[in-house]
Parts: structure tokens; C-alpha cells; sequence
């Protein structure tokens, strides 16, 4: 069943970025709104909206964990475009090696592929994602081998 980003949608209340006429820049350490990742996730995950309403196609977003943290397992309906910001990230997707993400390199996600990663180290982990179609996370289980 999948897990819309109900949360990360009411991050966005008040703040019409659907409609975003003029251009706009936002980054990590600017005053960005950040909630908790779907329950899906453990706690520490942490997300923002940058653009976008997440309940439709095209929301941007930055998604943070802790060094350390485990992204368990799971999928979305949407691809994603997705690039290191900050930290050290070892993404492994179904039936493909491990791939080890540092700042500023770019990953592709197909959708419905199941996918887990790893925040490296002691630092965190800020990712960039673009989602082509609404944001959503599907619990997965079994192996990704």
C-alpha cells in the first residue's frame, strides 16, 4: 500500500509553490521547513519541500538522515532524480551493485524499483530528489539481490 507524504504536504500549507511563477533558490542551511519522513521510515529522517505540491507530479524535495542512518527497503510509484547534497551515501537498488554517492553526484531511480541506502559515516546525509509523478513511499520486503 503506498504512503503518501501527507506530512511533507502539510509542510507546504499556506505556501503556494505549485504555482511558482518567478524563479527561486533555496538551500540547505536556508530557513527551510522540515517534518518527519512517512512512518515508513525510523525516526531522524527528515524531509523539506523545495517546489511543488507533493500530492502531485514534479514536487522537489531534500530529505536528510543522520550518519549511520539506514533507509529501509522500499519503493515509489514515481521515478526520481536524485543528487548528493551533503554526506556520503551508499544507495543499493534491486538487482544492481552498490553505488556510493558523494556531494554532487546524480542517481536515477526507475519507478517501482525497490531501493535501500546507507548514510556513511558520522556526518548526515542531505539528498535532493525530483519525483516526476507524486511523491509516495511503498514499504518493501525481501531481497534485493
Amino acid at each position: 500500500m503506498a504512503m503518501a507524504l501527507s506530512s511533507v504536504a502539510q509542510l507546504v500549507v499556506g505556501a503556494d509553490l505549485s504555482a511558482q511563477s518567478a524563479p527561486i533558490t533555496r538551500s540547505v542551511s536556508s530557513a527551510l521547513q522540515w517534518g518527519p519522513c512517512p512512518p515508513i521510515f525510523p525516526t531522524g529522517c527528515q524531509i523539506a519541500v523545495l517546489n511543488g505540491d507533493p500530492s502531485k507530479p514534479n514536487a522537489d524535495v531534500f530529505l536528510r538522515v543522520p550518519g549511520g542512518y539506514t533507509i529501509p527497503a522500499h519503493s515509489h510509484t514515481s521515478a526520481e532524480r536524485m543528487i548528493l547534497v551533503e554526506g556520503q551515501l551508499t544507495v543499493v537498488y534491486k538487482g544492481a551493485a552498490a553505488a556510493v554517492l558523494t556531494p554532487g553526484q546524480y542517481a536515477y531511480g526507475p519507478a517501482s524499483l525497490p531501493h535501500e541506502a546507507r548514510c556513511k559515516g558520522g556526518k548526515s546525509c542531505t539528498l535532493f530528489i525530483a519525483f516526476e509523478g507524486p511523491v509516495d513511499a511503498n514499504p518493501y520486503v525481501g531481497s534485493l539481490k
